[in-house]
């Protein structure tokens, strides 16, 4: 890949470092899927150095114009319980009026799979007039500032991730949450066991792969592997780690999901919130031994209940 810069390559652009440890904002250009192959290895490169990046005054996207863009990155997947949006192959809908819509826990996504995916788009369709930021961390530069000997540690541990977790990490879920969950999210139940730091395919880096999908430690007692992942997830939600992204209608982010968590702030009461997400396929993680992640358990709840 090469590391042309963006501001180098297309005139007016822009790339606006937004904190020291990660995010980027990309000015003064218009996504699509039809730009250059140079400018998206651009946009990669800076994916990969700010791990989030963001683009103001995107409205000209529509569903089919915002598959095209993220299509230039890799293949799109679809979610593995949720339904796509009708006409489109990846595409999901946040819609806060409906249940199960407010991702207000820290967390990367569909960790609880294999190969989850290795890059999100998200755009943003309503936004509320106040609230509804998203956090992200930097799950590379938490390992890096790791103390030598919480590296090792972390070295060793792997971790099961589901989508079958605890509601108490959702806050104050309501019933329409629940429901959401049960009858939607958990449709089939997912149970894998990755490395709690994975080598990053692209850039070599180690980053932490925890939040609050995981539901226990490999060999590890509940109490005590409650206290690592309290710790080890203090690192990674720590302020310095994070950027916030206060959204406007039209934003699109991009961020890789091999070195982040996210956040959706519920601070927006009744408000109306919608997004709508792409995401690229990506690969089965890779321990520093080198290991790879594997799914244990897929069952759905049909062919539990027969």
């Amino acid at each position: 890949m090469s590391k042309t810069k963006l501001n180098n390559n297309v005139t007016g652009v822009k790339v606006i470092q937004r904190a020291a440890r990660i995010g980027a904002e990309v000015a003064n250009i218009k996504i699509s899927g039809d730009l250059s192959e140079e400018t998206i290895g651009a946009i990669n490169d800076a994916l990969l150095e700010h791990k989030v990046v963001f683009f103001r005054d995107q409205s000209h996207l529509d569903d089919a114009d915002h598959e095209r863009f993220a299509l230039r990155f890799g293949r799109l997947v679809a979610h593995p319980t949720m339904a796509v949006t009708k006409g489109t192959t990846s595409m999901i809908e946040l819609d806060s009026a409906r249940g199960g819509s407010r991702a207000d826990f820290w967390h990367t996504d569909v960790t609880f799979v294999d190969a989850y995916p290795k890059i999100a788009v998200l755009r943003g369709v309503v936004i509320p007039p106040f609230g509804g930021d998203t956090v992200w961390s930097n799950t590379a530069a938490a390992y890096l500032w790791l103390p030598k000997p919480l590296q090792r540690l972390a070295d060793e541990l792997w971790a099961v991730h589901s989508n079958a977790y605890d509601y108490t990490v959702m806050g104050n879920a309501s019933q329409a949450d629940r429901q959401h969950f049960d009858e939607i999210y958990t449709r089939t139940v997912y149970e894998t066991e990755h490395p709690v730091v994975r080598v990053h395919p692209e850039t070599g880096e180690r980053t932490l792969v925890l939040g609050d999908l995981v539901r226990r430690f490999v060999g590890i007692s509940k109490y005590d592997g409650q206290k690592l992942f309290d710790l080890f997830q203090s690192h990674i939600t720590a302020p310095e780690n994070t950027v916030r992204w206060n959204w406007k209608q039209g934003d699109v982010v991009m961020w890789d999901n091999r070195a982040t968590q996210h956040y959706a702030v519920n601070d927006y009461g009744d408000q109306h919130r919608v997004v709508r997400r792409a995401v690229i396929d990506g690969e089965v993680p890779v321990s520093v031994e080198g290991r790879h992640s594997v799914t244990r358990i897929k069952v759905t709840k049909q062919a539990q209940a027969s």
